[in-house]
């Protein structure tokens, strides 16, 4: 029998990673509700890796349930969880999976942050939480048929945390096209993408494509400057973040910060952006629906607080987007000034 494998949360990374398990041959059941059920389960999916190649799967080609109680009973046996729900959601997904499945499963969170594998031990004790970490965008949006198509829309390898249930699996995850990166650290790799993961709110705000985004230098040095805070927090606490990108992570915020010309040629060499990348926050706010801000900034104001330091670039910035108008956006200047000078809202512009 093919290896069960539940994907809790049917985002963007949710539907990509277990849509091209289902084309590799795994039993994959996805767990959605509302809108997100009926067109799985009625119109199908569409992967797309970043170099254009896309496969269409029937609803044949996978299952959708409602709840984890019902996708524990159409599952195979030692299912292998994996958790892309929103990180404001994982205590509650979490909790739901430790009454449907047995003690000893395996839940893989391939969420952003650094609190997740914790949050998933408390709901959960008698799962094996394993922490993972996706580097690559992912876009998700219905295509001219209804079905919805995930985009990788930037390159990177998927990693977890070593364990004879990551091991386990890592042949699937190959044939599926996701090679499975496992480390021993994966607390620093963690926080190496979080680094990276500080562009989110930034390009949310800004309501423009990644690359685009990106080649605005004071957008970019918004981004260095939550990067420094981050960086300090982070030295304090005694971590070093893994190196997620091509560059050095305490590199990065230098690099940012240089003519355009001169980065536009670094960054060739860096990331592989596709013109239609955009964050899932910019979804997230687009749509007027709570962010992973808390996660990310407000991940860093917590560290550094708690090691006696302030992080008031990232305070500001989670602020901006908690308070966020539908619509609105900000240029770059305009970001730059209200980070920087420490405004915590956008009435203070």
């Amino acid at each position: 029998m093919a290896q069960s494998f539940v994907i809790v949360g049917a985002g963007a990374i949710g539907c990509h990673v277990g849509g091209l398990l289902a084309a590799a041959g795994a039993d994959v059941v996805f767990v959605a509700r509302g809108d997100r059920h009926e067109t799985l389960a009625l119109k199908g999916l569409i992967v797309g890796d970043i170099d254009g190649c896309e496969t269409i799967l029937p609803p044949d080609r996978y299952r959708v349930a409602t709840t984890l109680a019902e996708a524990a009973a159409l599952a195979g046996p030692d299912p292998f969880l994996i958790l892309c729900t929103k990180g404001g959601a994982t205590a509650e997904a979490a909790c739901e999976a430790g009454r449907a499945f047995v003690a000893g499963t395996p839940i893989l969170s391939l969420q952003n942050g650094v609190d997740n594998g914790a949050r998933i031990r408390a709901a959960a004790p008698g799962l094996v939480a394993l922490a993972g970490m996706v580097p690559f965008n992912v876009t998700l949006d219905p295509d001219a048929s209804g079905r919805l198509a995930a985009r990788r829309t930037t390159s990177g390898v998927v990693h977890a945390e070593q364990h004879a249930a990551t091991r386990a699996v890592a042949n699937l995850f190959e044939q599926a096209g996701l090679p499975l990166r496992r480390v021993s650290d994966i607390a620093s790799v963690q926080w190496g993408k979080l680094l990276l993961n500080l562009n989110n709110p930034v390009n949310a705000l800004s309501g423009l494509p990644l690359r685009e985004e990106l080649m605005d230098r004071d957008y970019r040095r918004v981004l260095a400057l939550l990067q420094d805070e981050a960086l300090a927090a982070m030295k304090a606490a005694g971590i070093t973040p893994g190196k997620v990108g091509a560059a050095p992570p305490r590199l990065i915020p230098a690099i940012l910060r240089l003519p355009t010309w001169v980065f536009s040629r670094i960054a060739a060499s860096m990331l592989t952006i596709h013109p239609a990348a955009r964050s899932s926050m910019a979804d997230d706010v687009a749509a007027g629906r709570p962010t992973e801000v808390g996660d990310l900034c407000g991940a860093v104001v917590s560290l550094a607080e708690a090691h006696g330091r302030k992080a008031p670039a990232n305070a500001a910035m989670a602020a901006l987007v908690s308070r966020h108008r539908p619509g609105e956006r900000f240029t770059g200047a305009q970001l730059l000034r209200l980070v920087s000078s420490g405004h915590q809202t956008p009435g203070n512009r």
